[in-house]
């Protein structure tokens, strides 16, 4: 290098040249810029982050409005002595809270340990268990598999970040953030571990739709949580990360696994001994479960038909006495932790269901009538669905019109559905689904009641197995033709209880006919002429009853019926753009538009058995929620029908049914019976509504397509021989009384003729009459003739041609001609 002068002076004047100074600005200007620059991204970043950083925070839940409450628990119905009768539950709704110091504190260890070690420290995040997964998910491949959410941060994103499941990665941030502010928080509010434990471990999600630690100790062990051993608690304890994975029943290798590593930790962080460590896995927990699966997998979750009619009272009642809308009433039922408390009674329920389990309580040649619908995928793709209708249809065009899917077997209904579905897939198509109900024929049902209470005591709504909840029921919401049991509702309650008549008023018994020009016969196609009502009502004398109502008018009678709770008829209804009333004379015999269903008949007789007044039936007492509160205390819907008179010369004159009229078959060797028989005039229906001094019970036979029932063998009377065995066994125990006889109710002898006081020439005859009814005139067709029928104070006219009815406009559409043995009635369509 050249280090002389003249080189020195030139390196020293280049270094001070105008250029060279200009260029060192530059530089520095530069650097300046970069410098302020990386300041002001800084800054905005900054900014950018605390705004995010607030954002995140504003849109978080207010820590005051936050639950942490799981949500969705199992609601229990009991019957009237306190037994469980039912679980209800929504797919996610199978828990059953318990306070904390109802959890084994071996389950809190376990849970703890496994979960949240550092739970009773943190302050409801865990900055080191973050750093932990943070470092572990680096060094595996930037896989962040481990969590480090606390048990604080679980319970918040259960039941309160509940969508995350169907989260993007940018909401599983913003949720994460928000989770563990809201964790800080909630410590910092609560300052209670125990509060939050307790939650989680109601909340928690334990496998086979097993909601939080009891209703898993059930699902798992079949006992409350309180009893867990160690070991069982510690199964538990390793569920909740995978509960598919490492459900105990169906993966118990998986869930041994995980068990073990919640005992590594439990025995690491001190909360067991070596000892205890070593017992636990030896105790062959697996087993235990396996037994336990075996027998709740052969329990029976089938509604009975009580629950079904339950389930439907209930939704009812909370949107009317609430207010709930459809939906929050079901969430209330299925979720709501509701307790219910019925008025079933379990020995009534036990002889009707062993009663009808059996048999030879039934006509010997029983038929299975079929209930099917198919769907199949056809080669191209397409789907096809097939009904049953369209079965039968394809099966009339084969045999004939009269094909009904009624059959003598289930072999020979099974050969049918053969030959069907053969039929619909010759393309090779593919069933898809298949649905088959075979329901025995004749069906029947059952309701009994205490009248003085209204509570339903049991029911039965068909014979058979009951495959499925929710099915059919026949004693609650089929509607069937009531025969001639509507007689004393429709006719004879508002002739004695308002018209002035008496059980000793008398009509002629003879050949009438409708308004219309339809003849009303009687079963017997004889006529007995001068006729009590009494006596038309122990044989039921269809001529007496329709110019009984017919002079009681069918509006009053209409209303009466309207009185005694039923729902199903009708001043005008439209079918089918055809105008339908039941203010109409074949109405006195049960000639209805749509028919009525076991339970109303049952509480209308209930009615008369309880001295007129009718009680809506009850099939629960009350309603509370989870902690005991009253949510409905169902208060008797009753009404004063008819007088208590009115009611005693009702139930005198049908306990003459049951012991010298339609009924004998129904009495019963150790109780006093009242009771009306029914019959429709072409034997679809039958029936027998009666009670005793302590229940109302009615039964019901029919087949459910309304064939008519065979005039062979029991078929038209084991109803009846059912009643008899149902009613014997309830009353085993009891003490036999008779009905009470109100003060207003006395005698008088009067003339059987016409229901004066006699004179020395007439026939005579000791009635039963209200005090305000009393005969007071004489006879005055034997020996100084009049008129040929008398009803004290009522008048009528003595011809029985009604063609002129003016109360009755609308045409009967329906044929109401004589029963086959005793009643008579117009038979409609069951709806």
């Amino acid at each position: 290098m050249n280090f002389g002068k003249r080189a020195t002076n030139r390196k020293r004047n280049a270094l001070s040249s105008h250029s060279t100074m200009i260029g060192k600005k530059a530089n520095v200007s530069v650097l300046r810029i970069l410098f302020i620059s990386l300041i002001a991204v800084f800054t905005i970043c900054l900014c950018i982050g605390v705004g995010a950083f607030r954002g995140l925070i504003d849109s978080a839940p207010d820590i005051n409005d936050v639950n942490i409450m799981p949500v969705g628990s199992a609601t229990f119905i009991y019957d009237s002595d306190g037994n469980q009768l039912q679980k209800l539950t929504a797919p996610n709704s199978n828990r059953m809270p318990v306070s904390i110091d109802q959890i084994p504190l071996d389950l809190q260890h376990a849970v703890v340990a496994i979960e949240d070690e550092r739970f009773y420290e943190h302050n409801g995040i865990d900055l080191r268990g973050i750093m932990r997964a943070a470092v572990k998910g680096i060094t595996h491949g930037f896989n962040f598999s481990e969590g480090a959410s606390t048990i604080t941060q679980q319970l918040l994103k259960n039941n309160v970040f509940t969508d995350w499941t169907n989260e993007s990665t940018i909401e599983r941030f913003k949720r994460k953030f928000q989770e563990q502010y809201l964790a800080v928080q909630l410590e910092k509010e609560l300052k209670d571990k125990q509060t939050i434990l307790e939650n989680y471990l109601n909340t928690i999600n334990l496998g086979d739709g097993n909601y939080g630690v009891q209703a898993a100790a059930h699902g798992y062990f079949n006992k409350d949580v309180n009893e867990l051993t160690l070991s069982e608690c510690t199964v538990l304890a390793g569920i909740s990360q995978n509960p598919t994975r490492y459900n105990p029943a169906t993966n118990p290798e998986e869930n041994a696994k995980r068990r073990k590593e919640v005992l590594d930790h439990m025995l690491a962080q001190n909360y067991i001994s070596q000892e205890q460590y070593d017992e636990c896995l030896a105790d062959n927990v697996y087993e235990r479960i396996q037994q336990v699966e075996a027998e709740t997998s052969q329990e029976d979750t089938t509604y009975s038909y009580f629950v079904d009619e339950l389930t439907k009272q209930v939704v009812s009642d909370l949107k009317t006495q609430k207010g709930y809308s459809d939906q929050q009433a079901y969430n209330a039922l299925y979720s709501g932790g509701l307790r219910i408390y019925t008025t079933q009674d379990p020995n009534i329920q036990q002889i009707c269901d062993e009663e009808y389990s059996n048999p030879a309580n039934f006509p010997s040649g029983t038929q299975v009538e079929l209930e099917y619908a198919l769907t199949i995928r056809r080669p191209n793709g397409t789907e096809e669905n097939f009904s049953q209708e369209m079965m039968q249809s394809y099966f009339q065009q084969q045999e004939g019109e009269n094909f009904n899917l009624l059959f003598d077997s289930a072999e020979q209904a099974q050969n049918y559905i053969d030959t069907y579905k053969a039929a619909v897939t010759y393309d090779g198509s593919e069933v898809l689904s298949e649905s088959i109900t075979m329901a025995p024929q004749p069906q029947s049902s059952v309701v009994i009641m205490d009248q003085h209470t209204g509570y339903v005591k049991a029911i039965v709504g068909g014979r058979g197995e009951k495959t499925s909840s929710l099915s059919l029921n026949r004693a609650t919401s089929t509607l069937r033709q009531p025969g001639s049991t509507f007689k004393l509702v429709s006719t004879y309650a508002p002739a004695l209880n308002e018209c002035g008549m008496t059980l000793a008023t008398t009509y002629t018994d003879k050949p009438i006919t409708y308004k219309d020009g339809t003849p009303v016969k009687n079963a017997t196609n004889s006529y007995r002429g001068e006729t009590t009502i009494r006596e038309a009502i122990i044989h039921s004398i269809n001529t007496v009853a329709v110019q009984c109502f017919t002079d009681v008018t069918p509006q009053l009678g209409y209303e009466y019926l309207k009185k005694f709770g039923f729902t199903t008829v009708y001043d005008n209804i439209s079918i089918n753009g055809k105008i339908y009333t039941d203010i109409q004379q074949p109405t006195a015999l049960g000639g209805i538009t749509r028919g009525v269903s076991n339970l109303e008949l049952t509480g209308a007789y209930a009615a008369i058995a309880n001295s007129g007044t009718y009680i809506k039936p009850m099939f629960y007492t009350k309603i509370l929620d989870e902690d005991g509160n009253v949510v409905i205390d169902n208060t008797p819907e009753e009404r004063k029908v008819i007088k208590p008179s009115t009611a005693y010369l009702l139930t005198s004159a049908m306990e003459d049914v049951v012991s010298e009229g339609t009924g004998t078959r129904l009495q019963l060797s150790n109780m006093h019976v009242a009771g009306k028989t029914g019959t429709t005039d072409t034997y679809n229906d039958v029936w027998f509504a009666g009670f005793t001094p302590y229940y109302t019970c009615t039964i019901w036979s029919g087949y459910d397509d309304n064939t008519k029932i065979p005039d062979t063998g029991n078929y038209r009377i084991y109803h009846q021989d059912l009643w008899n065995r149902i009613m014997s066994r309830i009353h085993e125990n009891l003490e036999d009384k008779d009905f009470d006889k109100p003060a207003t109710v006395g005698e008088a002898t009067v003339c059987k003729d016409t229901g004066m006081l006699p004179t020395y020439n007439c026939p005579t005859v000791t009635e039963l009459f209200d005090t305000t009814e009393l005969p007071n005139k004489r006879c005055t067709k034997h020996g100084g003739g009049g008129s040929s029928r008398s009803y004290n104070s009522y008048s009528s006219r003595n011809s029985y041609s009604y063609s002129d009815n003016e109360d009755d406009d609308e045409e009967d559409d329906t044929d109401s001609s004589s029963s086959d043995d005793e009643e008579d009635n117009t038979d409609t369509e069951e709806e």
